[in-house]
């Protein structure tokens, strides 16, 4: 039964990136390009769990944690370059 369900979050997780990925490429504007990208980087991490979870290991929730705190700083800095033009003052 953990295997259906392990198959059907890839496959959600698969869809969610794709669509991502469409709105990175298609947004109208600046901002809506960011969010995509934060998005992507939120399913990017619940994709590294669910390989963890589908092979018991543990590096790929230390991974996850990684790259939870690199998404918020790359967002962090995309939104001060937006506003200020400048990343480091």
């Amino acid at each position: 039964m953990i295997e259906a369900a392990i198959v059907y979050g890839f496959a959600c997780l698969a869809l969610a990136l794709a669509l991502n990925l469409w709105r990175l490429l298609r947004g109208p504007a600046l901002a809506d390009r960011i969010v995509a990208l934060d998005t992507m980087v939120i399913n990017a991490i619940g994709l590294i769990v669910l390989i963890g979870i589908a092979t018991a290991s543990d590096t790929y929730f230390e991974a996850a944690l990684l790259l939870a705190m690199v998404g918020f700083v790359g967002t962090v800095a995309y939104c001060k370059f937006i506003l200020r033009g400048d990343i480091v003052e």
